[in-house]
Order: C-alpha cells, then sequence, then structure tokens
C-alpha cells in the first residue's frame, strides 16, 4: 500500500532506526495535520493567551528530538506520541502560569460540549492534569482515551486504532471519563 500513510511509517521506522534524515522528510508529512491539531485546540484558550499554535507545535518538535528509539508502528501512533506531547507542553506551561499568580493567571481552556454539563464556561488546565492522573492510576485506557481525544484531536477511529479497541469501546470509555472527570473536578473545587 502506497500513499502518504505509508510514506509517514517509514519515515518513522527509518528515524527510530537513527537516520536523523528522516525526520527532516517527515516533518513536512506531518506538520500541517499537527498544526490542525494544535490549532484547534488553542483556539480554545482564552484570547490573548500567551502560548500560540507555532510555538505549541515548535515545543513538540523539541521534544520529538529528545525522544530516541521509538518503536514507531504508523502514523497515528505518532500523532499519539504527540497528543501527550501537547498535553505535557500546555499542562507545563499552565503549571508556570499557576505558580506565577497562584493559579488566577492560569490558562484556561474550554473542554469541548460533550465534556462539559455544568453551567462552569471553562475548566483549570492544571486540575484537569491532576484528575487525568487519578483516572490513570484507576483505569489507565479511560485517560488514554481522554488525552488522545482532547489533547491529540484524535478521532474515535483513530483513538480506537492507537489503543488496539473496538471504537464502541472508545466511545464508552470516553463517556464514562467525561463523568468522571467532571466529578472528580467537581470535588476538588470544594
Amino acid at each position: 500500500m502506497e500513499g502518504p500513510d505509508h510514506d509517514v511509517t517509514g519515515l518513522l521506522r527509518a528515524w527510530s532506526g537513527g537516520d536523523e534524515e528522516a525526520l527532516e522528510k517527515l516533518i513536512p508529512l506531518v506538520h500541517a495535520e499537527l498544526r490542525r491539531r494544535a490549532h484547534r485546540y488553542m483556539a480554545q484558550e482564552r484570547p490573548g493567551h500567551t502560548l500560540e499554535t507555532a510555538a505549541l507545535i515548535n515545543e513538540v518538535y523539541l521534544r520529538l528530538v529528545d525522544i530516541r528509539r521509538v518503536a514507531w508502528q504508523d502514523r497515528t501512533h505518532f500523532l499519539a506520541v504527540c497528543a501527550r506531547l501537547m498535553r505535557r507542553v500546555l499542562t507545563d506551561f499552565a503549571r508556570s502560569k499557576g505558580y506565577q499568580k497562584r493559579g488566577g493567571g492560569a490558562p484556561r481552556v474550554n473542554l469541548d460540549g460533550a465534556l462539559l454539563v455544568s453551567a462552569e464556561p471553562s475548566t483549570d488546565l492544571a486540575a484537569l492534569d491532576a484528575s487525568l492522573k487519578a483516572l490513570e492510576a484507576f483505569d489507565a485506557r479511560k485517560s488514554q482515551v481522554v488525552e488522545l481525544r482532547f489533547f491529540g484531536g484524535l478521532s474515535v477511529d483513530e483513538t480506537a486504532a492507537v489503543l488496539k479497541v473496538s471504537p464502541e469501546t472508545v466511545k464508552r470509555d470516553w463517556k464514562l471519563a467525561k463523568a468522571w472527570l467532571l466529578q472528580e473536578m467537581a470535588s476538588e473545587q470544594r
């Protein structure tokens, strides 16, 4: 099977095998997709947010370069790793702002309408990260589903492919994880 996904997979495998030139060829193939996902996420941030889409992508690239010898499976696996890196970048950024202003200046992010059922229009990213860590201790797969869908912008089918489960399982995990996170985050605010 030839095509863009096949090219990405081949380049990922060459890069994990030590071919540094493969990374240079890979970036143009995945850049538009990463930019779209990062832009989608950053559009939910408050106006005047100091971290921009390009800066988020650049930070992900810098962290990717530090990752050595990953056994890349395919494009979807790569995007899943990028989703995790985006989460780390954004959470680190939120924490640094939170430390500066004791939470008052922490970036706020609107979770998509399916995740938000309360009257609260936005959620603290650091609180979301803490709740995701608690969910991970309780149910790692549900935490991964949230990370891939929310931070990575992966579709249900892409998330299912990464986790090697059915789309129905992803939908069920997504629904249960949202309810669990909302309850966890509400209890943290009390």
